[in-house]
């Protein structure tokens, strides 16, 4: 989940500073953890592979999931970052109205490298 700050109170301003990578997927590798103790034989193979699927995600760097989370936006607008950028940067601030235009710019251009 991206959580966006808006506004940026004079400070520097940037992806970093308006897109927050928020986070809990330690919650439910707990909550995971707890339904394995108490699984019956037929619940513990399900359990086992979305254990798999939290840890495998939930331990990604927040630009990771800040491309993950552009591209699918650009992805549902059918818009290509490289081709037109400039769609790109509304389609994302269309998906987040407080994102500033400096922070989408830099989300499409973080996206399009990687």
């Amino acid at each position: 989940m991206l959580d966006f700050l808006s506004g940026n109170g004079g400070k520097k301003t940037g992806v970093e500073h308006e897109v927050l990578v928020l986070r809990d997927s330690e919650a439910i590798a707990d909550a995971i953890r707890e339904a394995l103790a108490g699984a019956s034989d037929e619940e513990r193979p399900g359990l086992e592979r979305a254990a798999a699927i939290v840890a495998r995600y939930g331990g990604r760097p927040e630009a990771e999931a800040r491309v993950e989370w552009v591209r699918g936006v650009l992805a549902a607008a059918g818009v290509d970052p490289v081709k037109h950028e400039v769609r790109a940067v509304k389609a994302v601030r269309d998906a987040e109205r407080g994102l500033s235009l400096l922070a989408a710019v830099e989300l499409v251009k973080e996206a399009k490298r990687k």
